[in-house]
């Protein structure tokens, strides 16, 4: 009696991604048309939206979003959008979600949610009905125990993050391909007590119009940020080269789609800044850590840092230049009079030394912007440490 041969097994699929996702790259509140501009730039076919500048594209252009973008906080693949008024309807398109996209097996996963103006306001139980319909979906995923994800969440976790929005009873189910956040470039592990974001320092330069060969001055730089993301954007160095985005973990995405991309973002890069690039701050502690992080950043040589007060301040010789700083605000109970005095101060060794020069900083009051005396117009609003700020800008007379 004559056996039959088993029949060959069939190869393990690899899930592909589609060839157009649905992108979208979040942005802090008020930088959307910063962000809009930063992602043409790049090559994204981005419009606008609230929040930030979504478009259609795939898995490279996701890959660029996040190695190039100086501005965006998150970037993010929506995978479904619908209407679910109960959780059943909620189970049910949970179903349809196509989770192997960006989860392979055995992964782990987490949720952050937010639900407004919804019948579904649980956010813990809509996360554990879509956690279930993970689990369902892709063999062996497992779910955190803290699932619901703050928006920090996955500084040093490898678990793939969902984002979901629960708005008026509509539900928008996406994935994250970043990460840890953005601004976390891997430089600035030294910090002063009010650290400025490396997205909104971004954020700032790019307000300011400055053309990164003109002289670039910031007289309080406290622990460097604005002058190191002044030098990375002179140098064409793309802010994330040196690190991983949760993306390249993604089942079907290839290592080499991923290095292409940063090959490619990586080819204009300079040698050298084009133009003096100078911090200055009272704190000789602040200008210790400022120097550790531009050397972390790779950028050291590129910028000359000082330690002098405001009255101090040295300005290249040059009729023409850009000053961008982000000034106290004072929000300490008895610290009003003195930001002012520091304000005014700051306002009248520009008068006399910078005549002609443009000045962008971030401001929490119009009535602080007027101790200064120059001329501001109104570029942004957003926050800054949870503080709203306005992004203002002028020339100097």
């Amino acid at each position: 009696m004559t056996t039959r041969p088993k029949p060959a097994s069939r190869p393990k699929q690899i899930p592909i991604p589609p060839p157009r996702l649905d992108c979208f790259a979040a942005v802090a509140p008020g930088l959307e048309t910063l962000a809009l501009a930063e992602a043409q730039a790049l090559g994204l076919p981005a419009r606008p939206e609230e929040g930030g500048v979504a478009w259609r594209g795939d898995i490279r252009s996701v890959i660029v979003a996040n190695v190039g973008s100086r501005i965006a906080s998150r970037v993010l693949v929506r995978l479904a959008e619908f209407e679910a008024r109960s959780f059943i309807e909620l189970e049910r398109w949970g179903r349809r979600i196509p989770w192997s996209l960006s989860v392979a097996p055995g992964a782990s996963v987490r949720f952050r949610v937010t639900c407004r103006k919804s019948r579904l306001y649980h956010s813990d139980a809509v996360a554990q009905r879509l956690a279930d319909a993970v689990s369902r979906a892709v063999l062996g995923v497992r779910t955190k125990a803290d699932s619901v994800a703050d928006e920090e969440g996955l500084e040093s976790d490898d678990s793939t993050l969902f984002v979901v929005r629960f708005f008026r009873d509509r539900c928008t189910v996406s994935a994250d391909t970043s990460g840890a956040l953005l601004h976390r470039r891997g430089y600035r592990q030294a910090t002063t007590k009010a650290p400025l974001r490396e997205t909104l320092a971004a954020a700032l330069l790019a307000a300011s119009g400055w053309d990164g060969v003109a002289p670039l001055v910031d007289p309080m730089c406290g622990s460097g940020t604005i002058p190191i993301e002044a030098a990375l954007a002179a140098r064409r160095i793309p802010p994330g080269a040196r690190r991983a985005f949760a993306v390249e973990r993604w089942p079907g995405v290839s290592a080499e789609v991923a290095r292409a991309a940063r090959s490619e973002l990586g080819a204009a890069t300079l040698d050298a800044a084009p133009g003096p690039i100078i911090g200055s701050d009272r704190d000789a502690g602040a200008i210790e850590s400022a120097r550790g992080n531009a050397e972390r950043a790779g950028v050291l040589g590129d910028m000359e840092l000082a330690v002098h007060a405001i009255s101090a301040m040295r300005l290249p010789d040059s009729e023409r230049g850009w000053i961008v700083t982000n000034p106290p605000y004072g929000v300490r109970v008895g610290e009003a009079g003195r930001v002012r005095d520091l304000w005014a101060q700051l306002g009248n060794v520009l008068r006399r030394r910078a005549s002609g020069w443009r000045l962008t900083l971030l401001s929490p009051d119009p009535a602080l912007e007027r101790q200064l005396q120059i001329p501001l117009r109104l570029v942004a609003r957003t926050t800054n440490g949870g503080i709203p700020v306005r992004i203002v800008s002028g020339e100097v007379p």
